[in-house]
């Protein structure tokens, strides 16, 4: 393996924070976080209040339970958060007020004050034959660096009270504008810059916003990141897709299955 590529891969995991992305590659997928139900999730949960000025915003358990689980992606690894995933994601933040809402989005916590948050980080499976214990070492190096080309995305899910989620979801498409020009996110000395915010094209829910970030890697070049946003009811779901060798794409089958899941 190339040494300008594995610093350029470490440059785009840890200049994010992105390890609460990347543990979705290995591990038992057992959550540590205090509150976080076991086992697979069920898929009759009751669905999101039909609009914003109805009933009250749900509870992470319900939440929780409306988030996709392991095995109804087709695929797909869907795996839970640990206590050391969500303190990394509360960690970041923007260095642009008015980007914060993308940040946050993008970092597993909702826009704006929620009143509940449950979220899930979802793997697409590396395709083809897995390398055996015999295989030399130029395969098993051709394989992970396989594995790191894996669509890693995550799925959040936000839920307020109120007109909350309208007005969280209006933040995130101001921001999405406001910030076209880049921001810088991260936790204390650790940033990476987003070189620009490109709309995206995704219909879904009640409304929904999609943009194209380019993050910067070493060397200047870019690294694209998919961020999609949906409204439905008082929830609102939030994705977003890296690749870590650059070549990721909007996650659609994902949102498409977590708004259907929504009811």
């Amino acid at each position: 393996m190339r040494r300008t590529t594995v610093r350029r891969t470490a440059v785009a995991a840890s200049a994010v924070s992105l390890a609460l992305l990347l543990s979705a590659c290995g591990g038992s997928g057992k959550s540590e976080a205090k509150g976080e139900p076991k086992g697979k999730a069920s898929s009759s949960a009751p669905a999101a209040p039909a609009a914003p000025g109805g009933a009250g915003a749900l509870s992470k358990e319900q939440l929780t339970k409306l988030l996709l689980a392991d095995g109804e992606l087709p695929d797909h690894k869907v795996s839970e958060l640990g206590a050391s995933d969500l303190a990394t994601a509360k960690a970041m933040t923007s260095d642009k007020a008015e980007c914060k809402p993308l940040s946050d989005v993008m970092m597993l916590q909702g826009a704006g004050s929620p009143a509940a948050t449950a979220a899930r980080k979802i793997m697409a499976k590396p395709k083809g034959p897995a390398v055996g214990a015999d295989a030399s070492s130029e395969e098993k190096v051709a394989a992970a660096m396989k594995g790191l080309g894996a669509v890693i995305t995550s799925d959040t899910l936000a839920s307020y009270a109120g007109q909350g989620a309208t007005e969280a979801f209006a933040a995130i498409k101001k921001a999405g504008a406001d910030c076209a020009g880049g921001f810088a996110m991260g936790g204390g000395s650790d940033k990476t810059k987003v070189k620009k915010v490109a709309p995206a094209t995704y219909s879904a829910g009640d409304e929904a916003v999609a943009f194209t970030l380019s993050m910067e890697v070493e060397g200047g070049s870019d690294n694209p990141t998919h961020l999609v946003v949906v409204r439905k009811g008082n929830t609102v779901a939030g994705f977003y897709a890296i690749s870590l060798t650059g070549q990721s794409e909007q996650p659609k089958a994902i949102v498409d299955a977590q708004v259907k899941k929504l009811g």
